[in-house]
């Protein structure tokens, strides 16, 4: 069995599916993807992926908002983060962090954000995931200063392996999407060897980022197996070996997942 630990099951494209999620998944089921987490954005969707894994057994959520999805005249309150996570189905915090690579000018309100979402994390000893992209300091900095007693995530890592060592030294699992795939994504194919095995996932963070031979394409959380297959082959694995123990990882890492 495999799971999808990171997919926006609100935002697919189900144009291959006939318009039906209801498709998709059972697509996914059919390739080995036996849970599917979907993850929080904004405020706006919170609900949207509630209902979603209230839907559907095999389905559990996060709550958050995404570094590009805050709002520059306001940011998201304790309050209600701490109220959205109070739910049966919501395992996660996320995602939230930071991503300089289009919004640079709003770093102070992203660290703020983040901070918030971090101190959530605190009070509800629930595993936050992580986005950062070009912001390796700062994110290290503030999960450092955070101290979490829990594990998190680094999803759809795409960073190099000092970056990745120093999030697993703190206790993080690092998450592997379709980009590892890519011809270009040479370090990240080495990250992909050198983190440890009950340290690993795998996401497609679809609809985004189809792996190969997908890219250019929609992305579906069937596609996760392609992920899985060939980051065993990159790590001389068995397919099977990597499945079962991503599959472990993610039910050390969510513990209240019904996976």
């Amino acid at each position: 069995m495999l799971v999808d630990s990171h997919c926006h099951l609100d935002r697919l494209d189900l144009s291959a599916h006939g318009g039906s999620l209801d498709a998709a998944l059972d697509a996914a089921r059919a390739a080995g993807v036996g849970h599917f987490l979907c993850i929080g954005v904004s405020a706006e969707n919170a609900d949207a992926v509630k209902a979603l894994a209230e839907r559907y057994e095999d389905v559990d959520c996060s709550v958050g908002v995404h570094p590009l999805d805050l709002a520059a005249d306001a940011e998201p309150a304790l309050d209600w983060l701490l109220e959205s996570l109070d739910h049966p189905r919501v395992v996660a915090i996320g995602e939230t962090g930071l991503d300089y690579h289009y919004e640079p000018e709003a770093a102070e309100l992203q660290q703020r954000a983040f901070r918030l979402h971090l101190q959530a994390a605190k009070v509800t000893a629930k595993p936050v995931i992580v986005h950062t992209r070009e912001a390796r300091a700062d994110t290290l900095e503030l999960l450092r200063e955070a101290a979490l007693t829990q594990a998190g995530v680094l999803h759809c890592f795409t960073e190099d392996w000092p970056m990745a060592k120093a999030a697993l030294d703190m206790g993080f699992y690092i998450s592997l999407s379709g980009i590892v795939t890519f011809r270009n994504a040479d370090a990240l194919r080495d990250v992909a060897r050198k983190v440890p095995a009950d340290r690993l996932l795998v996401e497609t963070d679809a609809p985004y980022l189809a792996p190969v031979p997908h890219r250019g394409k929609a992305n579906l959380p069937q596609y996760v197996r392609e992920v899985a297959q060939f980051i065993a082959e990159v790590r001389g694995e068995r397919f099977e070996t990597l499945a079962e123990q991503t599959t472990t990882n993610f039910r050390r890492l969510f513990p209240l997942s019904r996976a």
